[in-house]
C-alpha cells in the first residue's frame, strides 16, 4: 500500500511542478502584454504635455510657463510639434511598461518569500512598493535609449536655434536622430543619462506603486477587495500614484533631460548641484505643472488598461 502511494506521489509531483512553471510563465506573459497596451494608452493621453515638460526643463530661459510654451510650440511647429517624439515615446513606453509589469509580477512573488502572505493579492502597499522599485531597475535599461531619442526630438528646434539664430527649420525623425547619435557618440551615447534614469525610476516607482495601493485601500468599500473598486476609482488610484511619482522624482528628471538633450556631463549630483547653484531650486521643478496635469489622466489610463487587459486575458485563458 505504501509503495502504491509513493508511486502515485512520484507521478503527480512532476506534473504539478510542470503546471506551476507553466502558470508562472503565463502570468509573466500576461503582465508583459498588459503592460505594453498600458504604455500605448499612457503615450496618447499625455504626449503633448510631455513635450511641454521637456522644453521647459531643458530651455528655462526660452519657455517661462506651461501655457506660453504650449502656445508657442503650437504656433511655430503645429500639432506635430506638440506630438514630436511620439514614435520613440511609444517604443519607450511599450518597452518600459512591458518590462516593468513583467518584472513587477516576478518581484511581487519574490517579496512574498520574505513575508507571511501566501498570495500576491494579500501584499500590503509597502510590499507592492518594494516590488515596483525592484522592477524599475530592469526597465531603466530599455527606457533610457528610447527616451533619449524622444527628448532630443522634442527639443530639436531650440537646440538648432542655439546653433543658428536665423529661423531654423529642422526636419529629422527618430531613425535619423538615432543614426546621428550612434555616428557621433557611439552605442554609449544612447545610454547617456542611464544613471539619472535609474536614480529616477527606482525611488519613483516605489512611491508610485505605494501611493496607488494606499489610494486603492482608501477607496475600497468594506466587504470588497481592491480588484472590485471599478474603473473610475482605478483611474483615480493610478492618477494619484502618478502624481506621487513625479512630485518625488522631478529634480532627477530635470537632470536626466539636461544630460540627454544639452549634453550636461559629470554625473547626476554634480549636474544637480550646478543647476541649483546657477539657477536656484525652482529650476529643479521647471515643467512640473504640465507634468502633473498630464500624469493624472495618463497614469490613470495606464493602470486601467493594464488591469483590464490582465483581467480579460486571464479569463480568456482560463476558459481554454
Amino acid at each position: 500500500m505504501e509503495n502504491t502511494i509513493e508511486h502515485i506521489i512520484a507521478v503527480i509531483e512532476p506534473k504539478h511542478q510542470d503546471e506551476t512553471v507553466r502558470n508562472k510563465g503565463r502570468e509573466t506573459l500576461v503582465d508583459f502584454i498588459a503592460g505594453s497596451l498600458g504604455g500605448i494608452a499612457n503615450v496618447y493621453v499625455g504626449q503633448s504635455l510631455d513635450t511641454v515638460k521637456v522644453k521647459m526643463q531643458t530651455f528655462p530661459d526660452i519657455h517661462k510657463n506651461m501655457v506660453s510654451c504650449f502656445v508657442e510650440t503650437f504656433r511655430k511647429e503645429g500639432i506635430r510639434g506638440l506630438y514630436a517624439g511620439t514614435t520613440p515615446a511609444l517604443v519607450a513606453n511599450i518597452a518600459e511598461n512591458s518590462v516593468l509589469f513583467g518584472f513587477y509580477g516576478v518581484c511581487q512573488k519574490l517579496v512574498l518569500k520574505f513575508t507571511n502572505q501566501k498570495r500576491v493579492e494579500e501584499l500590503n502597499p509597502l510590499g507592492n512598493a518594494v516590488a515596483g522599485s525592484l522592477a524599475a531597475f530592469f526597465c531603466s535599461f530599455t527606457l533610457c535609449p528610447t527616451e533619449l531619442v524622444k527628448c532630443r526630438l522634442q527639443a530639436q528646434m531650440e537646440t538648432e536655434a542655439m546653433k543658428q539664430k536665423d529661423n531654423p527649420r529642422v526636419k529629422i525623425g527618430p531613425l535619423k536622430m538615432t543614426e546621428s547619435i550612434l555616428k557621433t557618440e557611439g552605442i554609449r551615447g544612447l545610454f547617456h543619462g542611464l544613471s539619472a534614469t535609474v536614480a529616477r525610476e527606482m525611488p519613483g516607482y516605489f512611491v508610485l506603486f505605494g501611493g496607488m495601493e494606499v489610494t486603492k485601500h482608501l477607496l475600497t468599500p468594506p466587504g470588497k477587495t481592491k480588484e472590485e473598486i471599478g474603473p473610475v476609482k482605478t483611474v483615480v488610484a493610478g492618477g494619484m500614484g502618478g502624481i506621487c511619482f513625479w512630485t518625488f522624482i522631478f529634480p532627477f528628471d530635470v537632470v536626466k533631460s539636461r544630460m540627454q538633450v544639452a549634453g550636461s556631463g559629470g554625473g547626476i549630483f554634480p549636474v544637480l548641484m550646478k543647476i541649483f547653484r546657477n539657477e536656484g531650486i525652482l529650476a529643479l521643478y521647471n515643467g512640473l505643472g504640465p507634468t502633473l496635469v498630464r500624469t493624472f489622466p495618463a497614469t490613470g489610463a495606464l493602470i486601467l488598461t493594464y488591469e483590464t487587459t490582465k483581467k480579460y486575458m486571464n479569463e480568456a485563458i482560463d476558459t481554454l
